[in-house]
């Protein structure tokens, strides 16, 4: 069973995932990265791939692509890297990251290389659903990985559920439709949005991610889905413990009131 599927079965809520940025703050630092989330607690980790044009990014995390950039990651780079990582690491593993690189890599190839490294699926979010259902599901599912969708406040009921029929992994619930970052709290908008797609009893399990950073946020995110999903905050974190992970995980935690 694919990895994503085996954590929502035996884990049903409070999970916490992570994002960060491949090669930043450190070019080699990304298995220690992934080894000591995993010792730490979290459930599962986003891997992002720098990519020059992040649109859905907000600063921190454009900063972090840049500086992976600059550091020499590429794609090919993070697969060798990746190459012995289920030696170490047994939580599900997400790459996120735009189509360009991969297109670029060949999709196919892209696949194969997720499979025999390890990678349990994937977010892509400039992939078009038409695009994804016709082109990218087949190949996907060949492969057994899993490509996670994005549902925003301005998702209608009606596309929501033809997602949640033509998806499987989770359904990642962007909490708004700004750009990722950090937020103190989730306006009564938010949480009305929150309430509506958790009252759909969909399908799919639901992470909600952009903007949790506090004990606030989070615990809003995990009283309306079955967990959350932390970026900018931990990619500040690491970069101020210039890529300690085991620290910026404590850090994050002390934030989060854990």
């Amino acid at each position: 069973m694919n990895r994503i599927n085996q954590l929502f079965k035996t884990k049903s809520n409070n999970i916490l995932s992570l994002y960060f940025c491949a090669g930043a703050p450190t070019l080699d630092g990304t298995v220690s990265v992934l080894q000591a989330m995993e010792q730490n607690g979290i459930n599962m980790v986003e891997i992002g791939i720098p990519f020059s044009d992040p649109m859905a990014d907000g600063p921190v995390i454009q900063t972090a692509a840049t500086k992976a950039l600059r550091n020499g990651m590429s794609l090919k780079l993070l697969f060798s890297q990746l190459r012995d990582v289920r030696k170490s690491v047994n939580i599900p593993l997400i790459l996120m990251g735009y189509l360009n690189p991969v297109i670029q890599y060949g999709f196919e190839n892209f696949c194969k290389k997720c499979v025999e490294v390890g990678v349990d699926g994937m977010i892509l979010p400039d992939l078009p659903f038409k695009d994804y259902l016709e082109d990218y599901k087949p190949i996907a599912d060949k492969y057994d990985l899993r490509i996670i969708m994005l549902i925003t406040p301005e998702t209608s009921e009606e596309r929501i559920r033809f997602i949640d029929e033509h998806t499987d992994g989770f359904i990642y619930m962007v909490s708004s439709a700004a750009t990722t970052g950090v937020q103190k709290t989730f306006d009564d908008q938010k949480q009305a949005y929150f309430n509506r797609v958790h009252a759909m009893n969909l399908r799919n399990p639901l992470m909600i991610g952009f903007g949790i950073s506090n004990k606030q946020t989070l615990e809003s995110a995990q009283a309306n889905a079955n967990g959350a999903i932390i970026g900018s905050k931990f990619v500040q974190l690491l970069d101020e413990a210039n890529g300690d992970a085991e620290k910026a995980v404590k850090n994050l935690f002390e934030c989060l009131g854990k």
